[in-house]
């Protein structure tokens, strides 16, 4: 161990560690999760610190030496070495002062082993909080890396709905002639294509897909060079500009600056609508998963008009049985998502005056959200989607039973008519063309004119009061 000492006292940290005191409190104080700091935030807290050194350095603020130390320590941790070093709990102090110390500490304490400097905890000749934290406070940089971190798994996570859209869009095309009985209420409707089922769900999937897109255009302002609260206390006054600028050269993404730096430091907003923007894809799945789910139950006993692939037994007991495990998992992925939607709602109304304290929150659960949503929508849409197949047959027989056949005749014989014809089938068990042809509402001709399986599922010309075809 080795001995260090900070504002508070005296406490020892282990020798080999390039974090320091604070981040050593911040272990002891916070056992909670187990869990480490997102790998994404890492890396952009690192990255800002980077663009801090090479900005300062342009000011003429850190001398040469330190800057080029600083730099070179945060591309080792960008190359992935040292990431054991970054040990806080996500679930920590408000503000994430704690992620901050202990990039501030690693990037110092590897700093000054390149500048052949004095032992680990020395901090000399390049300092945590001078040095690396100059012209920053925890309450802007720790936002602005989240918004930097968000950027790369919000674009995976787009394009594996692209993905899920185009598989979808693939079964609507290759379903596009099956006749089927749509259903409202849970109960018989009208005539409707399974093609056209699955394009809806792919315009589904693009919705949210294009919604998330937007929400994340939102993000990347800025508030970086605030500090404390807003007003860029102990900042250049180009410090701000040159950042933004810096930082979307290092991360290749086109940043810009905050409106108001106040603002951007009191509110969350942003996240609050990412967060929401998930929140409302993970909806639309819950959707689409549980309609396939519905459309593939049985095999015996339920819908059963497309087979899902079998991926793994389902039962443990039940030989044979195979479950919708895919549509399962992706059930409780978004289920998830909502849920973590709901703790970033709750962080977002937390603030207090010139901050809002729940950013550690935040970063964890947008950032958790994203993996796990774009993992399950990648794994749904290859071992799921892409491997349905439809049962033509049983779509043609649950048609022909469908009670709303009866609303195809509605333009033909009127309302009333057609509702007698509808609960005349249910309480003979015959299909509503049987009773219609018995009853001689109409020819064999008139009703297979009427029943067309193209006309059913599209707008076509309507009878006249008098007979005549609207042109």
């Amino acid at each position: 161990m080795r001995h260090e000492h900070d504002s508070l006292g005296d406490k020892d940290v282990p020798s080999e560690a390039l974090y320091g005191i604070q981040t050593q409190r911040a272990i002891e104080n916070f056992p909670i999760s187990g869990l480490p700091p997102r790998a994404e935030f890492v890396e952009a807290i690192v990255l800002v610190k980077k663009a801090a050194a090479q900005v300062n350095r342009e000011l003429g603020l850190l001398a040469p030496d330190k800057a080029e130390a600083i730099v070179r320590a945060a591309d080792e941790v960008l190359g992935g070495a040292h990431r054991g070093q970054f040990r806080v709990d996500p679930f920590q102090a408000g503000a994430g002062t704690s992620h901050n110390m202990n990039a501030n500490e690693v990037l110092a304490n590897r700093a000054n082993e390149l500048l052949g400097g004095g032992p680990r905890g020395v901090y000399a000749p390049v300092h945590p909080n001078d040095d690396v934290n100059r012209g920053q406070s925890s309450n802007d940089d720790i936002p602005t890396a989240i918004r930097i971190a968000l950027q790369q798994p919000a674009d995976a996570l787009c394009a594996a709905l692209g993905t899920l859209q185009q598989a979808l869009e693939a079964k609507g095309a290759e379903f596009g002639h099956i006749l089927k009985s749509a259903r409202t209420h849970l109960q018989d409707a009208v005539p409707i294509r399974l093609g056209q089922e699955f394009a809806a769900y792919a315009v589904t999937v693009r919705k949210a897909r294009e919604r998330v897109a937007e929400a994340l255009v939102q993000t990347r302002a800025l508030h970086v060079g605030g500090t404390a609260a807003g007003t860029g206390l102990n900042t250049d006054p180009r410090y701000a500009g040159l950042m933004v600028a810096r930082l979307s050269e290092l991360a290749g993404r086109p940043f810009l600056a905050a409106d108001d730096l106040v603002q951007a430091t009191q509110s969350l907003d942003d996240f609050v609508a990412f967060s929401g923007a998930l929140r409302g894809a993970a909806l639309s799945l819950v959707q689409v998963a549980n309609d396939l789910r519905l459309l593939s139950s049985g095999p015996r006993t339920g819908i059963a008009e497309i087979t899902l692939p079998a991926v793994q037994p389902g039962s443990s007991i039940m030989p044979g049985k195979v479950n919708p495990v895919m549509a399962e998992m992706l059930d409780m992925v978004c289920f998830h998502v909502i849920g973590a939607d709901a703790a970033v709602a709750l962080a977002g109304q937390a603030g207090q005056f010139e901050i809002n304290v729940m950013t550690p929150l935040v970063a964890f659960e947008l950032l958790f959200s994203l993996q796990v949503l774009t993992a399950a929508v990648v794994v749904f849409a290859e071992r799921c989607v892409c491997g349905i197949e439809a049962d033509e047959q049983q779509c043609r027989r649950w048609g022909e039973q469908s009670l709303g056949l009866a609303t195809a005749l509605n333009p033909s014989i009127g309302y009333e008519a057609a509702a007698e014809v509808a609960k005349e089938a249910y309480r003979s068990g015959k299909s509503v063309p049987e009773v219609v042809l018995e009853r001689g509402i109409l020819s064999a001709d008139e009703l297979a004119e009427r029943l067309d399986p193209a006309a059913l599922t599209q707008p076509r010309p309507q009878p006249r009061p008098g007979g005549e075809q609207e042109r």
